[in-house]
């Protein structure tokens, strides 16, 4: 294991009698970064975290903390601390003594437990509020609390399970900002599960995708959304339209054919496809742009373009969402910003010319 990783999964396996909750997992997770574990509801992330805290035990592999191999090891002797997403604040102490439960356990001496304790809560912004009661402090700075709880004990490693699930939309925005700065100023590193896509898109120095109980895709969230690998990362990141098609050519130039004989060129295909296979041609809805209908031109080797029908318009504030039936008879949707109140914008019914980059298209297994 490299000097450098604070976590590492070794083919983790983690079954309940016959449902496999992990299925052979293997990821190393950097020292110092903030590491994301994102999918749907069941797919294995929160039963990851709990085998790191120590809470589930692997069926089978090993986890590594720091180098170290945890076996059997409790939670308290490990060398993490968990924030859930209910943050079981003890509602008869101060936001202090709440902070100071775990040096206490741990006999701290006093003086040092009012050090750490007033340094966490400046660290989280809390410095004036010790006194008051959980009840008197709102979710957020219950959220904070539970951070600083986490936090004064120094842990190599703090685990997170969606903590921020419980906040209203607008507040958990500004908290994502907050956990991620907070992040950076202590240094250590944090592995957080969600379900939310754009809160770890937001927050994270790498992503982990899973799904099933297995890891799709690891990477940055900027690689995560544009050069996603599977077709299940390119439905769960953000948004994307899928094209049915078939595959045309794959060298010089890869090719596919849409139904009616139209031909477009994509930028990636998924290994493993081959010439005739039947396939989905994914293309991210702002890659997409309009034009008046005549101004068709030519097929290139660097350039989509197909002839379609504007159906219905979406204004969502920001942009307005277009969904147009392609000559084909497939329907994509393009989101064009609203850059400029002059301009004119799209009417139902009206002819169009869809167009995007063939970089930006991706081809992945029909199924």
């Amino acid at each position: 294991m490299s000097e450098e990783c604070a976590v590492e999964l070794r083919d983790v396996v983690k079954a309940f009698g016959p449902f496999v909750a992990v299925n052979h997992v293997s990821l190393q997770i950097r020292d110092g970064e903030f590491f994301s574990l994102l999918g749907p509801s069941g797919c294995g992330k929160t039963t990851s975290l709990r085998m790191i805290a120590g809470f589930e035990m692997p069926t089978s592999g090993h986890i590594y903390i720091g180098g170290a191999q945890q076996g059997y090891l409790p939670p308290n002797k490990r060398p993490v601390n968990t924030v859930f997403q209910q943050y079981a604040l003890f509602p008869h102490m101060t936001v202090a003594q709440n902070v100071a439960f775990g040096l206490e356990m741990s006999h701290a001496n006093k003086g040092e437990i009012g050090r750490r304790v007033h340094e966490a809560l400046e660290m989280v912004h809390l410095g004036g509020l010790g006194t008051r009661k959980p009840k008197q402090l709102s979710g957020g700075q219950q959220q904070r609390v539970a951070l600083a709880r986490a936090l004064v004990n120094r842990p190599k490693v703090l685990l997170l399970d969606e903590p921020l699930g419980a906040l209203d939309l607008k507040l958990r925005k500004a908290m994502q900002i907050e956990l991620k700065n907070l992040q950076e100023q202590v240094g250590i590193t944090f592995i957080y599960v969600t379900h939310d896509q754009e809160e770890a898109l937001t927050m994270s120095d790498r992503i982990a995708v899973m799904d099933k109980g297995q890891v799709l895709q690891v990477a940055e969230p900027e690689a995560l959304y544009e050069q996603p690998t599977h077709r299940f990362t390119a439905d769960f990141i953000g948004e994307t339209n899928f094209i049915p098609a078939r595959v045309a050519a794959l060298s010089p130039t890869i090719l596919v054919e849409l139904a009616g004989g139209i031909r477009l060129p994509a930028g990636w295909v998924e290994p493993g496809i081959a010439v005739g296979d039947r396939v989905m041609l994914s293309v991210r809805p702002e890659k997409i742009n309009l034009y008046e209908a005549h101004e068709l031109e030519e097929l290139t080797a660097t350039t989509c373009r197909v002839r379609g029908v504007v159906e219905r318009l979406v204004y969502v504030g920001t942009d307005t969402h277009h969904t147009v039936r392609l000559e084909s008879g497939d329907r994509v949707v393009a989101r064009l910003q609203n850059l400029h109140v002059d301009e004119e914008p799209w009417e139902m019914g009206e002819a169009t010319t869809v167009q995007w980059e063939a970089a930006h298209g991706r081809v992945f297994k029909e199924a």
